[in-house]
C-alpha cells in the first residue's frame, strides 16, 4: 500500500467512527437529501437567465439527474426581443440553449391558461378594485410552486430547485426560510406566501452567493447567458406601462372620476384610478398651496383621494391571508419583530397581532409613509422568514 493510499484508508476509517454512512451520504449531498447525487432526481425551474441556469449547470455538474422545465405563461409573441423580460420567446430559447450545453433534459410547459386565470386576472381586478398587485409573488404562489410543484413530484423528482436568492436551511427538523446572503438581491419578500410542504421540497442552491458569483459560475461552465442582463419589468407588462396591459384586456377599466382632497374637497378629475398609485405625486393634473399625494383610492366611488405627505403615514394596518411559517400557527402576539413592506425597503421594527379571519394587525413602532393595500407585508426574525400577508386596510379607511 502506498503512503497516498495509507492516508485515504485511514481518513476513510476515522471518518466512519464519527460518522454513519449515512450523515456522510448526507454531508456529500449538497441539498440534504439522504443519498448519492446520482440517485437523486432534481427539476431545476429554468427562465432562461443566468441565475436558474446556473442552477442548473451546477447542480448537473455535482452528479445531479437535472430536469430543466421552462414555462410558457403568456403569448410572448408580443415580447419577442423585450430585452430583460422573463418567460419571453427569447428567454425560453436562451434556457433551450444552455439545456443543450449540459445535455440534460429539458422541456417547455405550456402554462398560459393558468398564469392568465392566476395571475395577470388577478393583477387586472386588483388594481380595479383600488389597489396595487405583486404578480410576481402570486405567479410564485400560484403557477410555480403549486402547478410546476405538483409537475416535479409527477416526474418523480426529489427536489424542485429554483435560482431564487434566498436561503432554505434546516432547525430543529423543519426547513426555514431565510433572507439571501447577498442583500442587494434578497427575494424573500416575493417568497413570503411559500407552505411549509412547499418549502421541505424546495431548494435555492443560490441563497448563500453574491449576484457576482452566479455569474462567475455561468463563465465557468460556458453558459452564453452569463452576462444576461437581469429582468427589471414585470413580465406581461411591456415598458413598465399597466394602465394599458390592463385596458387591452378590460377596454372599460379607465372610468373616469373625481379627484378628492381628504377634506373633502373635489379637485378636479381624473381618466381612470387604474393611472395612480398611493404615494403618487406627478401627474396628479390639479393645482395647490402645497405638494399633494395620492393617499387612497376609491375604486366603488371612483375616487382618488389626496393629501399633504404626512397623510401617507401610518403605524397600523390589517394583513389578510397570512401564511405563518414559524410553526403551525400565529400566536396571539409577536413582537421584537420586523416588517418589510416593499421588496427594497429595510425592515421596520414592529408587533404582529393575531386578528379574525385569517387576519393580523401590524402596529409599527413608528409611523410610515407609503403603505398601500395590495402590497405584501412580510415578517422577519432577524434573517428568518415569519411569514407575511397582503395589506388590506390601514386608518385611512374612514375617509373612504
Amino acid at each position: 500500500m502506498t503512503d497516498k493510499e495509507a492516508w485515504a484508508s485511514n481518513l476513510a476509517n476515522r471518518l466512519k467512527s464519527r460518522y454513519s454512512l449515512r450523515d456522510m451520504t448526507i454531508a456529500l449531498n449538497s441539498l440534504g437529501l439522504a443519498k448519492a447525487p446520482a440517485d437523486c432526481r432534481v427539476v431545476v425551474a429554468m427562465s432562461g437567465g443566468v441565475d436558474s441556469s446556473a442552477v442548473a449547470a451546477l447542480l448537473h455538474d455535482e452528479g445531479y439527474e437535472v430536469i430543466g422545465i421552462t414555462l410558457q405563461l403568456y403569448d410572448h409573441g408580443i415580447a419577442v426581443g423585450k430585452k430583460g423580460a422573463c418567460c419571453a420567446g427569447q428567454d425560453i430559447h436562451d434556457a433551450r440553449r444552455v439545456a443543450d450545453k449540459l445535455g440534460i433534459a429539458h422541456y417547455v410547459l405550456n402554462y398560459e391558461s393558468k398564469f392568465k386565470e392566476s395571475v395577470i386576472d388577478d393583477f387586472v381586478e386588483t388594481y380595479l378594485s383600488g389597489e396595487t398587485p405583486i404578480p410576481c409573488v402570486k405567479c410564485n404562489q400560484s403557477v410555480k410552486f403549486k402547478d410546476l410543484l405538483k409537475t416535479a413530484q409527477d416526474l418523480g423528482a426529489d427536489v424542485l430547485a429554483t435560482g431564487h436568492y434566498v436561503q432554505r436551511v434546516m432547525a430543529d427538523g423543519r426547513a426555514q426560510l431565510l433572507r439571501g446572503a447577498d442583500p442587494d438581491k434578497d427575494q424573500s419578500y416575493f417568497l413570503f406566501a411559500t407552505t411549509q410542504e412547499q418549502l421541505d421540497f424546495l431548494r435555492f442552491p443560490l441563497g448563500n452567493l453574491r449576484k457576482e458569483q452566479t455569474r462567475a459560475l455561468a463563465e465557468k461552465y460556458g453558459l452564453a447567458v452569463a452576462d444576461k442582463p437581469d429582468s427589471q419589468d414585470i413580465c406581461f407588462v411591456p415598458n413598465g406601462d399597466y394602465s394599458k396591459v390592463i385596458e387591452g384586456l378590460r377596454p372599460d377599466a379607465a372610468e373616469a372620476g373625481d379627484i378628492v382632497h381628504i377634506d373633502g374637497t373635489v379637485m378636479g378629475r381624473h381618466e381612470g384610478i387604474i393611472h395612480y398609485t398611493v404615494g403618487q405625486r406627478r401627474g396628479l393634473g390639479i393645482a395647490h398651496a402645497q405638494p399633494l399625494y395620492v393617499v387612497k383610492l376609491d375604486a366603488d366611488k371612483k375616487r382618488v383621494i389626496v393629501g399633504p405627505k404626512e397623510a401617507l403615514s401610518h403605524s397600523e394596518f390589517f394583513i389578510r391571508d397570512v401564511n405563518w411559517l414559524d410553526g403551525d400557527a400565529m400566536p396571539e402576539s409577536k413582537d421584537e419583530i420586523r416588517v418589510k413592506m416593499r421588496s427594497l425597503q429595510q425592515p421596520l421594527p414592529a408587533i404582529a397581532y393575531r386578528a379574525e379571519g385569517g387576519m393580523a394587525r401590524i402596529e409599527l413602532l413608528s409611523a410610515h409613509a407609503g403603505i398601500a393595500p395590495g402590497q405584501a407585508c412580510v415578517l422577519y426574525d432577524g434573517e428568518r422568514v415569519l411569514g407575511g400577508g397582503w395589506i388590506c386596510n390601514t386608518h385611512l379607511e374612514r375617509h373612504g
